[in-house]
């Protein structure tokens, strides 16, 4: 049994948030539109303070088949929905969203440990976005066809898929939840969503979102657990599972690939990260340093598009470091629930002592600027998962802190020569999942965004999105694109028909 360690400070501070719910949280699966409570359980833990405030079920085979088989059975009349008819029910769930705002706001806190200064920066409206935005777009955006010269008309045919596992990082839970949700269900498709097991608070709130906007049992469901041997590797064996959205590492993603691979199930998966921020000398300096204090420590540098790998043009790399030091420094780190807080606690003590391994190598082969330690922090925090914000430099392209993703609050810095120079360093890790590219040249922003292997590339800007464009990684940083008509290869099967305009006649290939 998982015995709740609450302290008093916390309460506190959730009563005088309005929060609604009392600690310990116990938290359910959600099954064929039934709140579900599990048999095994695993603890809820508070990143800014370490203690339990809650339990969440572990999902084994049991909840796994039982939440597959509802929505595949919730899938027979889903999908014959012409999506006029699913759109009111998506748009009353991202009403309910809305309602439940400031408790999203509350939860992410405590699931990520992240500031709820970062969660009131619109982060709950892009929940009920994700979801308004494809309930429209299905609706909006129907099929294609094309005369022909021999008098036929060649037409696709667009239909669901089935039932689509939807597995969840826990760095931004709630809103990489609903990116998934919203084309799922939009499209037709019946979901089953593993969260994180590190945070499962905000798919349990989903959850109550989507059973009072009254979508039909089955059509969303939601099953806690864990990877290997658990819910996660069940669901990507299943063979009921047609499709499988993941969001993760890219390790992780590479196990999902081979426990698909015997049913063939689709895979859409955008993986990990190293993003290149490049500075080059024409860039506004006061705006790069703000650009890429977002890019590296929001959210703690917990962050897949984190800008961690710091190319900046010789000219301009002592004044810009300079700049970027002081800033770091400011940056006020400790209670994430304080909305003057802008800097959080990392997600888990094993996380925290995998980013701490990181800096002990660079302590070893490199030089800290500023950061590499665990602030002092008052009871309860002086539990809590914190580090500092970290810069290092005198790095070699080569080395572990410059290739691998270390996903936590720390940059390294490199100085680079020529634009051509600037490219090769931008592009030598294994990932490509985005880019940042900061200049006043309108002509170099061109060359080098077309120069870069990744998905994505912002230019004096970062973590912008549209959600009608294509988002996805390069290299070993994911398969496949989704967002606006991009995602309906994932999200829908097509057929090919013909159909001649002189007889009565039609085919289909």
């Amino acid at each position: 049994m998982v015995e709740p360690k609450i302290y008093k400070e916390t309460v506190e501070r959730l009563e005088a948030l309005g929060f609604p719910f009392r600690l310990p949280l116990e938290v359910t699966h959600y099954i064929g539109g039934e709140f579900v409570r599990g048999e095994n359980f695993f603890p809820v833990v508070y990143p800014a303070t370490g203690e339990v405030i809650g339990t969440a079920p572990e999902g084994r085979e049991k909840e796994v088949e039982q939440a597959v088989a509802a929505a595949k059975e919730a899938f027979k009349k889903w999908s014959k929905m012409p999506p006029s008819q699913r759109r009111p029910y998506l748009r009353r769930f991202a009403e309910k969203i809305r309602e439940y705002k400031p408790v999203f706001e509350v939860l992410e806190t405590l699931d990520v440990g992240r500031p709820i200064h970062e969660n009131r920066l619109g982060y709950v409206d892009r929940m009920a976005n994700n979801i308004e935005f494809f309930a429209d777009f299905a609706v909006t955006h129907g099929s294609e066809a094309y005369p022909m010269e021999n008098g036929y008309i060649n037409y696709v045919l667009r239909f669901p898929v089935g039932v689509a596992a939807l597995i969840t990082p826990w760095n931004m839970p709630s809103m990489l939840a609903t990116w998934k949700i919203g084309p799922t269900l939009a499209f037709g498709n019946t979901a089953v969503l593993k969260p994180a097991e590190f945070t499962p608070l905000g798919a349990w709130l989903l959850a109550k979102c989507a059973h009072e906007a009254g979508l039909p049992p089955g059509v969303f469901n939601v099953v806690h657990g864990f990877g290997p041997d658990s819910a996660g590797e069940l669901l990507t064996k299943h063979p009921d599972v047609r499709l499988i959205s993941f969001t993760g590492e890219t390790t992780t993603g590479k196990i999902i690939m081979k426990n698909a691979s015997d049913t063939l199930k689709r895979l859409s998966m955008e993986l990990g990260g190293k993003a290149p921020n490049l500075i080059f000398e024409s860039a506004d300096l006061d705006r790069a340093v703000e650009v890429t204090m977002r890019a590296s420590f929001f959210n703690q540098g917990e962050v897949c598009l984190a800008g961690s790998r710091l190319l900046v043009q010789r000219s301009v790399y002592e004044p810009f470091l300079e700049r970027l030091v002081k800033a770091a420094r400011s940056l006020k780190v400790g209670d994430p629930l304080d909305p003057e807080t802008r800097m959080g606690a990392l997600i888990a003590e094993e996380h925290l002592n995998k980013v701490m391994s990181y800096v002990e190598i660079a302590r070893e082969t490199a030089t800290i600027l500023t950061g590499g330690r665990r602030p002092e922090l008052p009871h309860p925090f002086d539990k809590g998962y914190f580090l500092e914000p970290t810069v290092v430099v005198d790095v070699k392209p080569s080395d572990k802190v410059c290739q691998e993703e270390i996903f936590g609050p720390m940059v390294v810095v490199m100085p680079f020569d020529t634009e051509e120079e600037a490219i090769e360093l931008a592009n030598n890790t294994p990932y490509g999942l985005n880019a940042i590219v900061q200049t006043r040249d309108v002509g170099q922003a061109v060359r080098v965004s077309e120069a870069l292997e990744v998905g994505t590339v912002w230019v004096n800007d970062w973590f912008v999105r549209d959600l009608r464009v294509p988002f996805g990684g390069a290299k070993q940083s994911g398969i496949g694109r989704e967002g606006g008509h991009y995602g309906y290869e994932f999200y829908y099967e097509t057929k090919n028909g013909r159909a001649s305009c002189r007889e009565r006649v039609c085919q289909y290939v």
